[in-house]
């Protein structure tokens, strides 16, 4: 039994504890804010509590992540499909509301746009097929071979952009912002985001985006759900936690990994999981010099009520709606518990705003003015220091950023890497795979 700690107790550190625990490792997770949940956990005030997220694809990275942890993932979340993955209101004041897990549908809501919109969109999806079964095998799913195979490095070295092939696969511009939106929104320019990486789209049209939760959104969603199933898995499985202690560094003795240093003294341990930004580790940092991270938007938290003197009765609009603006975007979701008679919404917003985005929006024909009851703005600052870095990963600047990353591996022996900033993927299913990598390369105890 090899004696294991696990750095961060977001879904990433949480997901790789779980497995590792269920391999017979003796494992302690380090959490520096007094609970477990990380990016997955609400913000709650004035009686609401706003979901962070909402929303995953690959339920299959989900399933796996609880049938080799224990009780198989029905056993503790109900998770259903959401037809429309998203709506888009363009400037022009014409709209896509996108499907996902089916090319059929997809291809007639671009359709609507304009004739042979709807085959140019699919077939832009379509071109993904095989960079996504070639990383899904050796990179995604299992520890990638050094070097990498001559198919994977043609994929990932290729000098292509996301920007480029974008403009190559569509002469109309609202796709092309469409097929960019998921990375803008995660604060990456697509001339800088390699093309592959544009796999989210085909992802999207095969698997679909899946939900949890009450159907009409007032109560616990998918990221605080998940946050407590995998808390009681890892009470399961007997991880020892240890919340409101930080990690100082990592003690190496002969050139491998020996311990933990943390505000609590000294944790032994024959492998360590970074599942923090490796920025915090003095010891890993050097490696990391050439790479920032991603930058959250700036987050409106909002409460509504219908107010019965309003002469405009409050929006109605689909779980996820794009309010694409000349220089700004409004990604709004809703979803979270609320007070009776009032809802929460949750507001990302990119670009350059020169009002207050409440205000923007109502431009834009979204006013929600009359009915705002409670408001909390975020910047991305105050996120970061909310999650002691920045769950969107290593922000991309072009092809060397790989070499700017950290994860599974680090040139530390023992010394793992898993969460945003050590997978290439997007969101909550890459960092859940990043953690089954890490299981798979530390092995059964």
């Amino acid at each position: 039994m090899a004696r294991v700690v696990v750095l961060g107790g977001g879904l990433g550190g949480m997901a790789a504890a779980a497995r590792l625990a269920k391999l017979k490792h003796q494992v302690t997770l380090v959490e520096r804010s007094g609970t477990l949940g990380g990016a997955l956990l609400p913000v709650r005030r004035d009686g609401f509590n706003w979901e962070t997220v909402d929303l995953t694809l690959l339920p299959g990275a989900l399933r796996d992540l609880f049938r080799k942890s224990g009780r198989p993932l029905e056993a503790e979340l109900d998770l259903r499909h959401r037809p429309i993955l998203r709506e888009h209101r363009f400037p022009d004041g014409s709209a896509l509301a996108l499907p996902g897990s089916s090319r059929a549908a997809q291809l007639a809501a671009a359709e609507a746009l304009g004739p042979g919109l709807g085959r140019a969109y699919v077939d832009h999806v379509a071109t993904y097929t095989e960079a996504w079964e070639t990383l899904r095998r050796h990179v995604f799913e299992a520890p990638a071979a050094d070097p990498l195979p001559r198919e994977v490095a043609a994929v990932m070295q290729s000098r292509e952009t996301l920007h480029r092939r974008l403009r190559r696969s569509f002469a109309d511009r609202r796709l092309r912002t469409v097929a960019a939106h998921p990375f803008v929104l995660d604060g990456h320019d697509p001339r800088q985001v390699p093309a592959w990486a544009g796999l989210t789209g085909y992802l999207e049209q095969r698997f679909g985006g899946w939900v949890a939760g009450a159907d009409d959104a007032t109560g616990p969603g998918l990221g605080t759900l998940l946050a407590d199933a995998l808390t009681r898995r890892l009470t399961t499985r007997r991880v020892e936690v240890l919340t409101g202690v930080e990690a100082r560094d990592l003690v190496t003795r002969s050139g491998r990994v020996a311990a933990v240093s943390t505000t609590a003294g000294d944790l032994d341990a024959d492998a360590v999981v970074v599942a923090i930004d490796p920025r915090l580790l003095p010891a890993l940092a050097g490696p990391l010099r050439r790479s920032l991270p991603a930058t959250p938007p700036t987050v409106l938290h909002l409460g509504l009520r219908q107010d019965p003197a309003a002469r405009a009765a409050l929006p109605v609009l689909e779980h996820e709606t794009v309010l694409h603006g000349e220089s700004a975007s409004f990604t709004i979701r809703h979803g979270g518990q609320a007070p009776a008679g009032a809802t929460a919404w949750t507001v990302l917003v990119r670009g350059k705003v020169v009002e207050d985005p409440v205000v923007a929006m109502a431009r834009l024909g979204v006013d929600v003015r009359p009915h705002l009851q409670t408001r909390l703005d975020l910047t991305p600052r105050e996120l970061v220091h909310r999650w002691h870095g920045s769950p969107l990963g290593v922000e991309w600047r072009g092809r060397g950023t790989a070499a700017g990353r950290v994860g599974p591996r680090t040139p530390i022996p023992g010394v793992f890497a898993a969460g945003a900033s050590a997978t290439s993927g997007t969101g909550l299913p890459f960092v859940a795979l990043s953690a089954a990598v890490v299981a798979q390369l530390i092995g059964p105890a």
